[in-house]
């Protein structure tokens, strides 16, 4: 008999009840340290007094009323991520599937706009995740992503990764519209691009007319110690898709675009009822204003090096369970020799949260605000569970 939930998920045999800074409380008490924020969501913790003092008198005011009036929260957050990054415009959604598809929207409308309806190929790249909508199945193209879910969306150009000799010859097509990457892939292991590759992709972009969407949907607010990862490369996108820790965990995600990029969205060209609600821009705003400072980034650059430091200690400890660290500031991926998905089980037996991706690596995406206190009991516990794995 199926159960009332749909079983699309293999679930880990725990229940949480309470979560306060970066630990769980699990439903019979026992504490867990918590090295993966809701999947890089949780960037200030959980229950951060500042995220539930924003929802709360949000709450107390207005809930939702739908995009066909202003919302003034909207309007601020809109104007805090402009203000911040190379964005001219924005556009709220509920979460980074829906960024994905709107951001492959816009960039074949804007080519439709320009006369040139037959330029719809996006480039994407192996290893890419751009969520599991029709979209962003077809994106990423792996045969685990869209296996049993044909016919898939058209339109999509697959290449290696980091692949710059493919992507020269692939662009010159007159059918290309853009390019797709994560400047750090996230459920392909923690793989960050280099920055000279996403410079070399910019010029490539700008030599041929093609518009770059960035997908910072994991790697974006202040996950890699800058509000965005593109910054360490000095480069902007035409088109960039965030979601997770812009709403702190609260469903919040955004496409942000240049006016030229976004030209073709015109009134009734997309929507969303729950876009942009007051609720979840509130808590976005309070997010932004934490997340942008500056003296908060260099403290999670401080703190990403810290933890990488005792990472690779933890690696050198268990040469036959471990095999390197690699990634980009508190989006740090632990290469196993080991099985990863029985190192994240270990985990949970000594009351440590990792996520598994893919290339046998384990993500470690803490809140951005972890505690020096929180990095060493988080090496003490990995060190017990990789020594558990050991002994097996």
């Amino acid at each position: 008999m199926i159960p009332s939930v749909l079983p699309t998920y293999s679930r880990a045999p725990l229940t949480f009840v309470k979560g306060e800074g970066s630990w769980l409380t699990e439903a019979d008490g026992r504490r867990f340290l918590d090295l993966g924020a809701g999947i890089a969501v949780n960037v200030l913790g959980h229950a951060a007094p500042v995220l539930v003092d924003a929802l709360t008198a949000q709450a107390n005011s207005l809930w939702h009323t739908s995009n066909l009036y202003n919302i003034p929260s909207q309007q601020a957050l809109a104007d805090a991520l402009v203000d911040a990054t190379f964005a001219d415009t924005v556009f709220f959604t509920n979460s980074g599937t829906e960024s994905c598809e709107l951001a492959v929207k816009m960039a074949r409308k804007y080519w439709y706009d320009k006369g040139a309806p037959e330029r719809t190929d996006i480039i994407t790249f192996a290893g890419s995740f751009h969520g599991r909508s029709a979209a962003g199945i077809a994106a990423a193209g792996s045969e685990k992503m869209t296996k049993g879910f044909g016919p898939l969306l058209p339109g999509f150009v697959h290449l290696p990764f980091d692949d710059l000799a493919a992507l020269a010859e692939a662009i010159k097509s007159d059918t290309v519209a853009a390019i797709l990457v994560e400047p750090v892939q996230g459920e392909g292991g923690i793989r960050p691009l280099p920055d000279a590759s996403l410079k070399a992709m910019r010029d490539l972009c700008d030599a041929h007319g093609v518009l770059l969407m960035l997908d910072e949907v994991q790697c974006g607010m202040g996950r890699t110690g800058k509000l965005f990862a593109h910054e360490w490369a000095g480069v902007t996108p035409d088109i960039m898709m965030v979601a997770k820790g812009i709403g702190g965990g609260f469903p919040l995600g955004a496409v942000l675009a240049t006016e030229t990029a976004a030209s073709g969205m015109t009134a009734g060209t997309h929507g969303s009822t729950y876009g942009g609600n007051p609720l979840a821009c509130a808590v976005g705003s309070a997010v932004m204003g934490v997340v942008s400072d500056a003296a908060f980034l260099d403290e999670v650059n401080r703190k990403a090096g810290l933890l990488r430091q005792k990472l690779e200690g933890l690696v050198a400890a268990h040469p036959d369970v471990f095999e390197g660290v690699r990634g980009s500031g508190l989006m740090l991926g632990l290469l196993c020799k080991a099985t990863n998905t029985d190192i994240v089980a270990a985990g949970y037996g000594v009351g440590v949260l990792t996520v598994p991706a893919a290339d046998n690596v384990i993500r470690l995406l803490p809140a951005l605000n972890i505690t020096d206190d929180d990095i060493a009991q988080a090496i003490d516990l990995l060190d017990q569970a990789a020594t558990s794995v050991s002994s097996e």
